[in-house]
């Protein structure tokens, strides 16, 4: 009677220590194929959600150019942005400069923007007189239906002046 008793017991600490590794996760990692095609996940044009930098580009005639680039992490759902961003501000040391800037380019074309999938977008500046330093650029993003809410923002060095303007979002990095 008493190894069925301690048999017993056995069984209901292994089975009731089982239950408790599969209700905290056991350290293993299971994502449903919903979460893997990005049914539950984030979506990475969330401000929170990616990443954002400023580089020199190219100069065109009578302009200097930046490209601000956006990447997301695994994890994070893929979605659409279309256009130029909006409201955006540029600033030096966290003060705020005064120019601001406007848009250029077809508003309408959609993109897909996620993990493995950066998108970037211009600032185009005229070459007049010195121009004012700026190391953060904020903006609101765009998808096809209207503006993502909250504020995105970019690091990087860079000079604007009046006549800045910002180009649509495109592929790549």
């Amino acid at each position: 009677m008493r190894i069925v008793h301690k048999i017993t017991t056995v069984a209901a600490v292994t089975a009731t220590a089982a239950a408790t590794v599969l209700a905290l996760g056991g350290g293993v990692a299971f994502a449903s194929p919903s979460a893997a095609a990005g049914g539950g996940a984030p979506s990475a044009c969330r401000p929170a959600n990616h990443t954002a930098k400023i580089t020199p580009a190219p100069a065109s005639s009578g302009h200097r150019h930046y490209r601000v680039t956006l990447t997301a992490a695994p994890g994070y759902a893929p979605c659409r942005l279309a256009g130029s961003p909006a409201d955006v501000r540029f600033y030096h040391r966290g003060s705020l400069d005064p120019v601001t800037a406007g848009r250029y380019g077809s508003q309408h074309t959609a993109v897909t923007f996620g993990p493995g999938h950066p998108v970037h977008f211009d600032i185009q500046v005229p070459n007049a007189a010195p121009g004012a330093r700026a190391d953060e650029a904020t903006f609101t993003l765009m998808a096809p239906g209207g503006e993502i809410p909250g504020k995105s923002s970019a690091h990087g060095a860079l000079t604007v002046h009046a006549g800045t303007v910002v180009g649509p979002v495109q592929r790549g990095a």
